[in-house]
C-alpha cells in the first residue's frame, strides 16, 4: 500500500489517496470518523478543535460499504476555510488586495519549518510554509490510519496507545489485560493516561503552562497485539519493520525521539537483562518469556506485542513568543503567533497509533497478499498453523 496527503491548514480541505487496500473489506465513514474524533480530544487543545468537527467523505474505492480494490479517496473539509478564502484562495490577486489583507508573514517562529522552508522554496511570505507544515495535516494521516486499523482488525490485530509523560510528570507502570483494555481505559482519561494520580498532575502541568503562555511536551506509547511472527525482513536495511516504524514516528510533527521496547534503557543493562528468552509449548508454538525488545528481533516481528514510544517536544507556537528576526527588515522581533495548543500530547498519541498501524498493515499485506480479503485470510490461516507447528 501507499498513500499521499494534500491540503493546507486553512485551505478548503485535506485529502488522502490510498492505493493498495484489498477488495472485499467492510468500510464506512464512521470507521474513520471515530478515529478523527479521538484526535480532536485531549486536555490542552486550542480553539481550532471547537471550530473543526472533522468528518470524512469517502469519494472513491468503496461501493455499498465494501472496498473494491481501487484507490480510496478520503476528504475532510476545513470548516475554518470560510474565514480564509481570500487569504488562501488559489486564484491570483492584485498587489492592492494583498496589501489590504495584511497577512504576509515575514517573522519566522523558532522551532517551526517557517525559515528553513522559506529559504528552501524561495517564499517571502512564510504562510506558504506554515500552512502545509502545520500539524493539521495529521488529520489526514489519522484517517489513513483508521483504514489500516480496519485491515488489521479483520485478523484480530489490535492497536492502542496511551500517554506516559506530560511536562515531566511520569505515569507509573499500570497493568492492563489486553490492548482492548488499554484502549478503553485511556479513552476515559482527558490526557489518555492510565495512572489516575499522574493524570491529575498532568492536567495541573498543562494549566500552568497555559497560564504562563507556554507549552509542554511528553512521551506516548503504542502497543500492537496479535502480530504474527515474521513481518518485516532481516535481508536489507529498508525492509526492517522496526526501522519503518521508527521513521513513521519521527515523521509526526514535533516528535524528536523514538524507542522500541526498553529502548535507551538497554544501554545501561547487561545482555542477560535485555534479550528475551525463547520458550515453546505444543498449543502455541514458539514464544518469548519477556518482551524487552518490543516485539522485534532482526527487524522482524517475533510474535510478541509491538511496543513503541515516541517523544514529542513542546509545541513551538507560544503565546509568550520567543525572539526572532524579520526576514525583510532583518530586525529582531518577537515571533508571530498562530492559534495553538498548550499541549497536544494526548492527540499525538492517536496520531502515533495511526502511523504505526499503517506500517504494520502494509507489511501484513506484503506477507499475506494484497488483492482480496478472503484470499488474505486463507493465506494467513495456513501460515499461522505452519508457524505454530514449525
Amino acid at each position: 500500500m501507499r498513500y499521499l496527503t494534500a491540503g493546507e491548514s486553512h485551505g478548503p480541505q485535506l485529502t488522502a489517496i490510498i492505493e493498495g487496500v484489498p477488495a472485499g473489506m467492510p468500510l464506512i465513514a464512521e470507521d474513520i470518523n471515530k478515529e478523527l474524533a479521538r484526535r480532536q480530544k485531549g486536555y490542552g487543545r486550542g480553539r481550532r478543535m471547537v471550530i473543526e468537527k472533522d468528518q470524512v467523505q469517502i469519494k472513491s474505492g468503496v461501493r455499498h460499504g465494501f472496498t473494491t480494490g481501487a484507490p480510496l479517496t478520503l476528504v475532510i473539509e476545513n470548516n475554518d476555510w470560510k474565514h480564509w478564502t481570500k487569504i488562501m484562495g488559489s486564484e491570483p490577486i492584485t498587489e492592492e488586495e494583498e496589501k489590504e489583507m495584511k497577512r504576509v508573514i515575514t517573522r519566522p517562529r523558532p522551532g517551526h519549518a517557517d525559515l528553513n522552508g522559506a529559504i528552501k522554496y524561495g517564499h517571502r511570505d512564510m504562510r506558504n510554509i506554515l500552512e502545509r507544515s502545520s500539524a493539521r495535516e495529521t488529520t489526514a494521516r489519522v484517517a489513513v490510519g483508521a483504514v489500516a486499523k480496519k485491515i488489521l482488525s479483520m485478523f484480530n490485530i489490535q492497536v492502542g496507545g496511551h500517554v506516559l509523560v506530560i511536562g515531566g510528570v511520569e505515569a507509573k507502570a499500570v497493568d492492563y489485560e489486553s490492548v482492548e483494555d488499554l484502549k478503553a481505559r485511556s479513552e476515559q482519561s482527558p490526557v489518555r493516561c492510565l495512572d489516575p494520580e499522574a493524570e491529575k498532575k498532568m492536567i495541573e502541568a498543562i494549566d500552568q503552562a497555559k497560564k504562563n503562555g507556554d507549552s509542554i511536551g511528553g512521551i506516548v506509547e503504542v502497543v500492537v497485539e496479535g502480530v504474527p511472527i515474521g513481518l518485516g525482513s532481516h535481508v536489507h536495511y529498508d525492509r526492517k519493520l522496526d526501522g519503518k516504524i521508527a521513521r513513521a514516528i519521527m515523521s509526526i510533527n514535533a516528535f524528536k525521539g523514538v524507542e522500541i521496547g526498553i529502548g535507551f534503557e538497554a544501554a545501561y543493562l547487561f545482555g542477560s537483562q535485555v534479550h528475551d528468552e525463547i520458550v515453546w509449548d505444543e498449543e502455541n508454538g514458539f514464544n518469548r518469556r519477556t518482551n524487552r525488545l518490543g516485539g522485534f528481533e532482526g527487524g522482524m516481528t517475533n510474535g510478541m506485542p509491538i511496543v513503541v514510544k515516541g517523544v514529542m517536544k513542546p509545541i513551538p507556537t507560544l503565546y509568550k513568543p520567543l525572539e526572532s528576526v524579520d526576514i525583510e527588515t532583518k530586525e529582531p522581533f518577537t515571533a508571530s503567533i498562530e492559534r495553538s495548543d498548550s499541549c497536544a500530547v494526548p492527540a499525538a498519541s492517536v496520531v502515533a497509533e495511526s502511523v504505526v498501524a499503517w506500517e504494520v498493515a502494509n507489511e501484513f499485506l506484503n506477507k499475506f497478499g494484497e488483492d482480496r480479503v478472503s484470499e488474505i485470510g486463507e493465506n494467513y490461516k495456513k501460515y499461522m498453523e505452519y508457524a505454530r507447528t514449525f
